[in-house]
């Protein structure tokens, strides 16, 4: 092989592996229930770790795993007393019940950026 063949071989090597940086360097939230979430209907809430603000905007903690979270609504709130529990579904989607296992579900998505 010349030496241009080489080098050649050598940009095309470095063009993969700058691809495959860039797709693992996407936001870590990807498998992460962490972050801020909104409801159709303007409801929004943030997670970050065992941390929530509720959609009635307390702060308070809660059970948390990278992929669920779980607490009670404090009191003052609309449902104050029941449990919601949170399971991530994919980078965009969480599901929520309220209440129990066979309340319905809600579907809430990661919140667009903000702008400043």
């Amino acid at each position: 092989m010349s030496a241009r063949g080489h080098r050649l071989a050598w940009r095309g090597a470095a063009a993969a592996v700058l691809a495959l940086a860039c797709l693992f360097a996407a936001p870590a939230r990807a498998d992460m229930i962490d972050g801020d979430w909104c409801r159709g209907d303007g409801k929004s809430m943030s997670i970050r770790g065992p941390q929530i603000v509720t959609p009635g905007g307390k702060t308070i903690q809660g059970d948390y795993t990278r992929h669920s979270f779980a607490y009670v609504i404090p009191a003052g709130e609309a449902g104050e007393g029941d449990s919601v529990s949170m399971i991530l579904r994919n980078e965009f989607l969480v599901h929520v019940r309220q209440g129990g296992a066979d309340a319905p579900v809600q579907e809430w998505r990661r919140c667009p950026p903000k702008v400043s």
